[in-house]
Protein backbone atom coordinates (compact mmCIF):
# COMPACT_ATOMS: atom_id res chain seq x y z
CA UNK A 1 0.00 0.00 0.00
CA UNK A 2 1.44 3.62 -1.07
CA UNK A 3 2.02 6.34 1.04
CA UNK A 4 -1.00 8.29 -1.05
CA UNK A 5 -3.35 4.83 0.36
CA UNK A 6 -2.05 5.49 3.91
CA UNK A 7 -2.95 9.69 3.30
CA UNK A 8 -6.36 8.46 2.36
CA UNK A 9 -7.11 6.17 5.33
CA UNK A 10 -5.34 8.97 7.75
CA UNK A 11 -8.21 11.52 6.57
CA UNK A 12 -11.49 9.03 6.80
CA UNK A 13 -9.40 8.12 10.17
CA UNK A 14 -9.13 12.16 11.43
CA UNK A 15 -5.15 11.40 12.62
CA UNK A 16 -2.17 12.04 10.44
CA UNK A 17 0.61 9.85 11.40
CA UNK A 18 4.47 11.08 12.21
CA UNK A 19 5.46 7.70 11.99
CA UNK A 20 3.25 5.98 9.33
CA UNK A 21 5.43 2.76 10.18
CA UNK A 22 3.31 2.44 13.27
CA UNK A 23 -0.18 2.56 10.92
CA UNK A 24 1.63 -0.23 8.61
CA UNK A 25 1.79 -2.40 10.92
CA UNK A 26 -1.55 -2.09 12.77
CA UNK A 27 -2.63 -3.26 9.53
CA UNK A 28 0.06 -5.86 8.81
CA UNK A 29 -1.31 -9.71 10.07
CA UNK A 30 0.67 -12.02 11.55
CA UNK A 31 -0.31 -14.39 8.61
CA UNK A 32 1.33 -11.44 6.24
CA UNK A 33 4.21 -10.97 8.63
CA UNK A 34 5.37 -14.48 8.93
CA UNK A 35 5.78 -14.59 5.08
CA UNK A 36 7.75 -12.10 4.48
CA UNK A 37 11.86 -12.58 3.83
CA UNK A 38 13.01 -9.29 4.51
CA UNK A 39 11.28 -8.80 8.14
CA UNK A 40 9.69 -4.90 7.01
CA UNK A 41 6.69 -4.91 9.07
CA UNK A 42 5.44 -6.04 12.45
CA UNK A 43 2.01 -7.35 12.83
CA UNK A 44 -0.18 -5.52 14.52
CA UNK A 45 -1.23 -7.85 17.80
CA UNK A 46 1.47 -5.25 20.39
CA UNK A 47 -0.95 -2.24 19.17
CA UNK A 48 -4.08 -4.29 19.56
CA UNK A 49 -2.83 -5.14 22.88
CA UNK A 50 -2.27 -1.28 23.81
CA UNK A 51 -5.37 0.21 21.84
CA UNK A 52 -7.51 -2.60 23.96
CA UNK A 53 -6.79 -0.49 26.82
CA UNK A 54 -7.07 2.87 25.83
CA UNK A 55 -10.25 2.23 24.04
CA UNK A 56 -11.27 0.83 27.60
CA UNK A 57 -10.33 3.43 29.41
CA UNK A 58 -11.55 5.86 27.43
CA UNK A 59 -14.83 4.18 27.25
CA UNK A 60 -15.12 3.60 30.96
CA UNK A 61 -14.39 7.60 31.69
CA UNK A 62 -16.78 8.75 29.15
CA UNK A 63 -19.95 6.31 30.24
CA UNK A 64 -19.18 7.57 34.24
CA UNK A 65 -19.69 11.05 33.76
CA UNK A 66 -22.22 10.64 30.80
CA UNK A 67 -24.39 8.49 33.33
CA UNK A 68 -23.70 9.45 36.61
CA UNK A 69 -26.67 7.59 38.34
CA UNK A 70 -26.04 4.16 36.69
CA UNK A 71 -24.51 1.32 38.43
CA UNK A 72 -21.12 -0.71 37.81
CA UNK A 73 -22.89 -3.16 36.28
CA UNK A 74 -24.89 -1.13 34.36
CA UNK A 75 -22.13 1.24 33.07
CA UNK A 76 -20.30 -2.29 32.12
CA UNK A 77 -23.18 -3.70 30.30
CA UNK A 78 -23.49 -0.42 27.84
CA UNK A 79 -20.02 -0.43 27.32
CA UNK A 80 -20.17 -3.98 26.47
CA UNK A 81 -23.04 -3.90 23.68
CA UNK A 82 -20.57 -0.19 22.72
CA UNK A 83 -17.39 -2.06 22.42
CA UNK A 84 -18.34 -5.48 21.19
CA UNK A 85 -16.49 -7.22 18.08
CA UNK A 86 -19.29 -6.71 15.81
CA UNK A 87 -19.53 -2.85 16.66
CA UNK A 88 -15.43 -2.37 16.15
CA UNK A 89 -15.43 -4.23 13.12
CA UNK A 90 -18.50 -1.95 11.75
CA UNK A 91 -16.23 0.54 12.77
CA UNK A 92 -13.40 -0.72 10.65
CA UNK A 93 -15.80 -1.27 7.64
CA UNK A 94 -16.80 2.49 7.91
CA UNK A 95 -13.34 3.56 8.00
CA UNK A 96 -11.97 1.41 4.95
CA UNK A 97 -9.80 -0.86 6.86
CA UNK A 98 -10.72 -4.22 5.39
CA UNK A 99 -8.71 -2.68 1.96
CA UNK A 100 -5.67 -1.25 3.67
CA UNK A 101 -5.05 -4.99 5.51
CA UNK A 102 -2.08 -6.80 4.92
CA UNK A 103 -3.05 -10.84 4.91
CA UNK A 104 -0.73 -13.53 4.27
CA UNK A 105 -1.94 -15.74 1.21
CA UNK A 106 -3.91 -18.57 3.44
CA UNK A 107 -5.99 -15.91 5.43
CA UNK A 108 -6.71 -13.89 2.46
CA UNK A 109 -7.94 -16.86 0.98
CA UNK A 110 -9.84 -17.79 3.91
CA UNK A 111 -11.89 -15.09 3.80
CA UNK A 112 -9.48 -13.32 6.49
CA UNK A 113 -10.16 -9.75 5.22
CA UNK A 114 -13.78 -9.75 6.07
CA UNK A 115 -13.85 -11.32 9.53
CA UNK A 116 -15.07 -9.53 12.24
CA UNK A 117 -12.60 -10.82 14.71
CA UNK A 118 -10.08 -9.39 12.80
CA UNK A 119 -11.61 -6.21 11.78
CA UNK A 120 -11.90 -5.85 15.60
CA UNK A 121 -8.30 -5.99 16.18
CA UNK A 122 -7.29 -4.21 13.59
CA UNK A 123 -9.47 -1.25 14.97
CA UNK A 124 -7.92 -1.57 17.98
CA UNK A 125 -4.53 -1.68 16.56
CA UNK A 126 -5.49 1.36 14.75
CA UNK A 127 -6.41 3.17 18.28
CA UNK A 128 -3.45 1.66 19.83
CA UNK A 129 -0.84 3.07 16.90
CA UNK A 130 -3.06 6.28 16.90
CA UNK A 131 -2.05 6.74 21.03
CA UNK A 132 1.77 5.54 20.32
CA UNK A 133 2.43 7.96 17.53
CA UNK A 134 1.25 11.15 19.06
CA UNK A 135 2.52 10.30 22.91
CA UNK A 136 -0.80 11.06 24.56
CA UNK A 137 -4.57 10.40 25.31
CA UNK A 138 -6.61 13.04 23.59
CA UNK A 139 -5.80 11.94 19.47
CA UNK A 140 -6.88 8.75 20.44
CA UNK A 141 -9.73 9.58 22.56
CA UNK A 142 -11.09 11.90 19.86
CA UNK A 143 -10.59 8.91 17.08
CA UNK A 144 -12.98 6.54 20.01
CA UNK A 145 -15.82 9.05 20.54
CA UNK A 146 -16.01 9.96 16.64
CA UNK A 147 -15.73 6.18 15.29
CA UNK A 148 -16.73 4.32 17.87
CA UNK A 149 -18.94 6.30 20.48
CA UNK A 150 -20.60 8.38 18.33
CA UNK A 151 -23.77 6.52 18.79
CA UNK A 152 -24.77 7.12 22.46
CA UNK A 153 -27.60 9.25 22.66
CA UNK A 154 -29.30 8.52 25.80
CA UNK A 155 -29.42 5.08 28.14
CA UNK A 156 -32.67 3.88 27.02
CA UNK A 157 -31.68 2.59 23.31
CA UNK A 158 -29.32 0.67 24.85
CA UNK A 159 -30.98 -1.75 26.45
CA UNK A 160 -34.01 -1.76 24.09
CA UNK A 161 -33.20 -4.98 22.10
CA UNK A 162 -32.53 -7.13 25.23
CA UNK A 163 -35.82 -5.26 27.05
CA UNK A 164 -37.62 -5.77 23.33
CA UNK A 165 -37.09 -9.55 23.68
CA UNK A 166 -37.81 -10.26 26.81
CA UNK A 167 -41.07 -8.68 26.51
CA UNK A 168 -41.63 -10.39 23.09
CA UNK A 169 -40.52 -13.68 24.32
CA UNK A 170 -42.48 -13.90 27.86
CA UNK A 171 -45.63 -13.80 25.27
CA UNK A 172 -44.21 -16.53 22.88
CA UNK A 173 -43.07 -14.11 20.37
CA UNK A 174 -40.45 -13.62 18.11
CA UNK A 175 -37.98 -11.16 17.20
CA UNK A 176 -36.18 -10.47 14.18
CA UNK A 177 -34.07 -7.39 12.34
CA UNK A 178 -33.27 -6.57 8.83
CA UNK A 179 -31.18 -3.50 7.32
CA UNK A 180 -33.57 -2.00 5.03
CA UNK A 181 -31.29 0.49 3.53
CA UNK A 182 -27.92 1.99 3.83
CA UNK A 183 -27.09 5.88 2.45
CA UNK A 184 -24.04 7.61 2.50
CA UNK A 185 -19.95 7.24 1.26
CA UNK A 186 -18.48 3.92 2.10
CA UNK A 187 -16.54 5.79 5.37
CA UNK A 188 -19.59 7.22 6.77
CA UNK A 189 -22.56 5.10 5.86
CA UNK A 190 -26.06 5.61 7.71
CA UNK A 191 -27.92 2.57 8.15
CA UNK A 192 -31.81 2.27 8.49
CA UNK A 193 -32.78 -1.35 10.20
CA UNK A 194 -36.63 -2.80 10.84
CA UNK A 195 -37.50 -4.44 13.72
CA UNK A 196 -39.97 -7.38 12.97
CA UNK A 197 -42.05 -9.23 15.51
CA UNK A 198 -43.61 -11.92 14.60
CA UNK A 199 -43.58 -11.46 11.00
CA UNK A 200 -44.47 -7.58 11.59
CA UNK A 201 -42.55 -4.39 11.42
CA UNK A 202 -42.95 -2.96 15.14
CA UNK A 203 -40.32 -0.37 14.68
CA UNK A 204 -37.45 1.11 12.56
CA UNK A 205 -34.58 3.42 13.22
CA UNK A 206 -31.24 4.57 11.79
CA UNK A 207 -27.61 4.74 13.01
CA UNK A 208 -23.59 4.74 11.73
CA UNK A 209 -23.69 1.03 12.17
CA UNK A 210 -26.22 -1.63 11.63
CA UNK A 211 -26.70 -2.51 15.62
CA UNK A 212 -26.76 1.20 16.53
CA UNK A 213 -29.53 1.23 13.57
CA UNK A 214 -31.13 -1.90 15.34
CA UNK A 215 -31.29 -0.45 18.82
CA UNK A 216 -33.12 2.35 17.65
CA UNK A 217 -35.85 0.17 15.97
CA UNK A 218 -36.11 -1.67 19.01
CA UNK A 219 -36.65 1.61 21.03
CA UNK A 220 -39.54 2.88 18.66
CA UNK A 221 -41.07 -1.23 19.03
CA UNK A 222 -41.09 -0.13 22.48
CA UNK A 223 -42.41 3.39 22.40
CA UNK A 224 -44.92 1.75 20.42
CA UNK A 225 -46.28 -0.39 22.70
CA UNK A 226 -44.21 -3.71 21.75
Amino acid sequence: MGNASLDRLEERIGYHFRDQYLLECALTHSSYANEQKVKRYKDYERLEFLGDAVLEMVSSAFLYNKFPDKKEGELSKIRAALVCEQALSECARRLGLPECLRLGKGEEAGGGRNKDSILCDVTEAVIGAVYEDSGELEPARRFIMAHILADVNDLSIHDAKSTLQERVQMRGGHVLYRVLGESGPEHCKVYEAGVYIDGELAGTGTGRSKKAAEQQAAAAALRGGQ
